[in-house]
């Protein structure tokens, strides 16, 4: 079997969505092994530092009482909360110094849970000269989803690192894995020998 990683180019990027402390085992809002994924991510953000192609993370930043918490009449519990430890990346998560971060989830009119979503991301990428990407993190099937399908929407590749993202449900899980494909994303499941 042949080694996912050994198929990295120039013009890609690694994109590690939202791997956050609220969204893992004893946050805020935790996803089911959530932290499992961290493991799997820095073997693959080291394999991007070794070939210099650029490295993003996204984060949700929510402020206080923001439309997505349920006392708002939202979804969720609160969560992520700008300067919180609960908004903090995973502690066990390596991400280089040069990665660029990307907040989310800012706006009081609407939520953002797409990373593409008013953020300026695809101008960023556009600027980076990044035509595919490489996306893991959480949730696979709402953050990760969503912004899986933005990225092909602009008309960028995409490789899904399944290892490296949990669902919030596995129905959801399987859901969003069929949403993808049907997006024409290729979903790489093992990394291969580390």
């Amino acid at each position: 079997m042949t080694d996912p990683v050994s198929s990295i180019r120039q013009g890609d990027g690694l994109i590690l969505i939202d791997v956050q402390q609220d969204f893992c085992p004893g946050g805020a809002l935790p996803i089911k092994e959530g932290h499992q994924t961290v493991p799997v991510l820095n073997r693959w953000v080291q394999a991007f530092c070794d070939r210099n192609l650029p490295v993003y993370a996204s984060r949700d930043s929510h402020p206080d009482r923001h439309l997505s918490f349920e006392e708002q009449g939202g979804p969720w519990p609160p969560h992520c909360i700008q300067d919180s430890p609960g908004a903090e990346f995973h502690p066990d998560l390596i991400l280089p110094d040069n990665a660029v971060k990307i907040s989310k989830g800012v706006r009081f009119d609407h939520d953002q849970n797409s990373i593409f979503d008013d953020t300026g991301l695809a101008s960023q990428l556009e600027r980076d000269g990044v035509k595919r990407l490489w996306v893991g993190g959480l949730a696979q099937d709402i953050c990760v989803l969503t912004s899986v399908l933005d990225a092909r929407k602009v008309g960028i590749e995409v490789c899904l690192l399944r290892d490296a993202t949990r669902p919030v449900t596995a129905e959801g899980g399987e859901e969003a894995i069929q949403k993808m494909e049907a997006a024409q994303t290729r979903i790489v499941t093992e990394i291969g020998p580390t």
